[in-house]
């Protein structure tokens, strides 16, 4: 996945670089594999420990410990204590990192009104890794012929290979080793040379996301386009349900309980993968054949708010609207417009991203921008003004394309209506001119 992050070598803060992250199943002895057990426990262990002197030293004293106080006390605790000194320095102090955007994260929430969520304490289960700095500094990966599979180096582990691949290799900048349901992990972060892919059409498409059809689109040409939804959960609910029972019927603590929660993670993470192929592969298709490809905006928090209100005012429908939100989540709409995002800018196109409480696709009529609130159950967009009837799920699409294309919710040549949005100056044929084969729709 592509990432912008903010080079911090260049006094224009604006300045970004691409970043992309590739994982690798890591494959280590029984030995490597205790080594890393006890590396993760310490980094665990610290993660707590600096967590602990944080809350201490603010109930104590009213002192707040920052970042750089902390990693002064982590030299002297190494001086101090030789099984410290024996894992590397700069990776313990990606652990204290760690923690401290977790307590900027904590104040962001608790300045913007959301619910604070004070950084936890961590369990051994629910800690997911440890992080290295620069390549070289206690690690090396080395790759393979053409950045397929390849082998790491940790130091007081050993050399351990890796299976993967990367579609395009680069400077290796940052690695994590994570722990993922009994499986070890590697995650690089590498700055390419350069981030292309090829393209072998210029059309234009607009998409709207939904639950009952996953994606439902139409091009600039009017071929409508659908991908249907796959319902992951539902597919595995069984077999998920089943494995969450033997969790549950297990004794705290046996080793039953332990090789049985390891298979509920293995289904979930089985179901997550699937998830990611499909998504990433669906997305590929789509900036492979698209020039321009537009989306209305998602608020994926709103969308998925408990519909249990208060103990004043409760809710309604609190179980249905809990199991839409589970079909929501389901579908993951934030990753999979992500991964069509920086898809298709790696082909040199376009991205838009269409004003949702402004435009209102879902209530304007693409053929005359007509305006009328339609309840969700309502899925035929019928138009009394213009006589247009098409898919609701279709007919918002048709208006976000007009609006990347035209700036409009209508196509230019449409009969104007006293309730139609007006025109957007940021919108319209700002892509005809590197994108030929679409001109003479915009012009």
């Amino acid at each position: 996945m592509i990432a912008d992050v903010a080079d911090s070598s260049t006094p224009d803060a604006r300045s970004t670089r691409r970043l992309r992250k590739v994982t690798y199943r890591l494959y280590p002895t029984a030995r490597q594999e205790a080594e890393l057990q006890r590396t993760l426990r310490a980094h665990q262990q610290l993660y707590n420990a600096a967590l602990e002197e944080r809350i201490s030293a603010w109930r104590k004293k009213k002192l707040s410990i920052g970042y750089a106080d902390q990693c002064a006390s982590l030299t002297a605790l190494r001086r101090e204590l030789p099984e410290m000194a024996a894992f590397n320095c700069s990776s313990q102090q990606m652990t204290l990192r760690r923690l401290a955007q977790a307590f900027a994260s904590f104040f962001r929430r608790v300045k913007a009104g959301d619910a604070p969520g004070f950084p936890r304490f961590k369990s051994l289960e629910r800690f997911p890794g440890f992080s290295f700095k620069g390549h070289g500094d206690g690690w090396r990966f080395t790759p393979g012929k053409d950045w397929k599979h390849g082998s790491l180096r940790l130091a007081g582990i050993g050399q351990m290979s890796c299976r993967g691949r990367a579609r395009q290799g680069g400077r290796i900048c940052a690695s994590q080793v994570l722990y993922r349901a009994g499986e070890w992990h590697l995650s690089l972060t590498l700055e390419p040379e350069r981030i292309e892919r090829s393209r072998s059409a210029d059309g234009a498409i607009a998409l709207d996301w939904g639950v009952q059809t996953l994606l439902t689109g139409v091009s600039h040409d009017g071929t409508p386009y659908e991908l249907a939804n796959p319902r992951w959960q539902q597919t595995d609910r069984a077999r998920i349900t089943a494995l969450q029972q033997a969790v549950s019927r297990k004794q705290r603590g046996s080793l039953r309980r332990t090789a049985a929660i390891r298979q509920l993670a293995q289904a979930r993470a089985r179901q997550a993968r699937k998830r990611l192929d499909f998504l990433h592969k669906e997305a590929a298709k789509i900036a492979d054949a698209n020039a321009l490809v537009a989306m209305e905006e998602l608020s994926v928090k709103n969308m998925t708010a408990s519909a249990a209100g208060s103990l004043e005012e409760p809710g309604r429908n609190v179980a249905q609207k809990a199991g839409l939100n589970r079909e929501i989540l389901d579908t993951a709409p934030a990753l999979f417009m992500s991964l069509i995002r920086y898809k298709v800018m790696e082909t040199g196109g376009e991205w838009a991203e269409a004003p949702t409480r402004r435009l209102k696709p879902s209530q304007t009529c693409p053929g005359c921008g007509e305006q009328k609130k339609k309840p969700l159950a309502v899925r035929v967009h019928a138009c009394e003004a213009c006589g247009l009837t098409e898919p609701r799920d279709r007919a918002s699409a048709r208006v976000v394309l007009n609006w990347a294309l035209h700036g409009a919710p209508t196509a230019p040549g449409a009969p104007e209506t006293s309730r139609r949005t007006g025109t957007d100056p940021m919108r319209g044929a700002t892509h005809a001119k590197f994108h030929p084969i679409l001109r003479d729709s915009v012009e």
